[in-house]
């Protein structure tokens, strides 16, 4: 049997036993009572940050709005790449992660419409290609469905753990680049697929949202990898993310819209209409879910906020930035010990 070349490092081993520990705090959390939201919230993030990578700019309300069936003003390539994604990631409970068959089915809906082989491993040379120049050279086409069957083999035979079989096999899978495009956002998603048999709940976790925000150590642990002969590197950046992912959204709460709820009684579950006539703005579901944390909490900041929402710091500062100067919110006090007052 092929085994691509690996180790396992000291810390990959003290991560598998940590995230272990994380699944099953994270699979309550998804019992909770807005369990549902979470689950639509968490594949809208996933959808967009897999998708940005590549380089849509599409946001993740234009990412919401499209899976909620509204018109959205923007490139119709753009546009065509959310509706695939939306499509296979509606394929992951029927997908095989160890059946070529099934990534050939979930690429070509990935890439319908976008490429001519999509459903098909390319049959001509392709390289990966930076600023600076050539990164790496796929094999030869000719020998790709060669190589898909040796990875696909060891995958399913391989007595390894699930977490480091998942990692291999995005970074073979990477390297290999069996698709003439659409091989990132497919690798990364078969990695979900595949740990999805280790544990339901990674249908509903958003590593790619991790990967975006760390998108420059992704591709550096890619390259180091490369650089070293094997996917040791890679498997380590992978491990942390999703541990970090886990332990992040563990205990994230989707407050539910109630009368209880100040922010939702006054602005209605229709918010951002009447809300967003006052202030001359277009609110969108990270500019509400930034209001009901400063609610809850007033003395958040924009590292509490990036935690919280799962984007970046610089991410948050600009989105504070954006309802500061609208007049929305305003800060009373100092920067370091001050509050964010909303003003209703």
């Amino acid at each position: 049997m092929y085994i691509p070349p690996f180790s396992v490092s000291a810390e990959a081993i003290n991560l598998i036993a940590e995230i272990s520990g994380q699944i099953e705090r994270y699979a309550i959390r998804l019992e909770q009572e807005d369990g549902l939201r979470l689950r639509k919230a968490n594949r809208i993030k996933t959808i967009h940050s897999s998708l940005a990578i590549e380089g849509n700019t599409l946001t993740e309300d234009e990412v919401r709005d499209i899976i909620d069936g509204k018109n959205v003003v923007a490139p119709i390539k753009q546009i065509q790449e959310v509706k695939n994604a939306i499509a296979t990631y509606e394929l992951y409970p029927s997908l095989n992660p160890f059946s070529v068959k099934d990534l050939l089915k979930a690429h070509g809906v990935m890439m319908q419409a976008l490429v001519d082989d999509a459903g098909k491993f390319r049959r001509s040379g392709v390289g990966v290609f930076s600023e600076h120049g050539l990164v790496h050279m796929a094999p030869p086409a000719d020998r790709v469905p060669m190589l898909m069957d040796d990875l696909f083999g060891w995958l399913k035979e391989s007595k390894d753990h699930l977490l480091i079989r998942s990692c291999v096999f995005h970074y073979e899978f990477e390297f290999i680049h069996p698709f003439i495009d659409g091989n990132g956002r497919t690798g990364r998603f078969w990695q979900s697929l595949i740990l999805g048999k280790l544990h339901p709940l990674f249908e509903h976790l958003p590593v790619e949202n991790m990967v975006y925000a760390n998108q420059q150590a992704y591709y550096d642990a890619i390259t180091a990898s490369t650089n070293v002969g094997q996917s040791g590197p890679f498997i380590d950046f992978m491990l942390n993310e999703i541990f970090k992912t886990l332990k992040q959204h563990q205990g994230e709460f989707l407050p539910l819209a109630s009368d209880s709820n100040p922010i939702d009684k006054e602005f209605g579950i229709k918010f951002g209409e009447e809300f967003g006539i006052k202030f001359g703005i277009k609110f969108g579901i990270n500019d509400k879910s930034l209001l009901l944390l400063l609610n809850s909490n007033p003395s958040s900041t924009a590292a509490d906020a990036a935690e919280q929402l799962g984007m970046t710091q610089r991410g948050a500062e600009k989105l504070m930035k954006r309802l500061k100067e609208a007049g929305v919110i305003s800060r009373e006090g100092s920067r370091k010990n001050g509050i964010w007052i909303i003003n209703k």
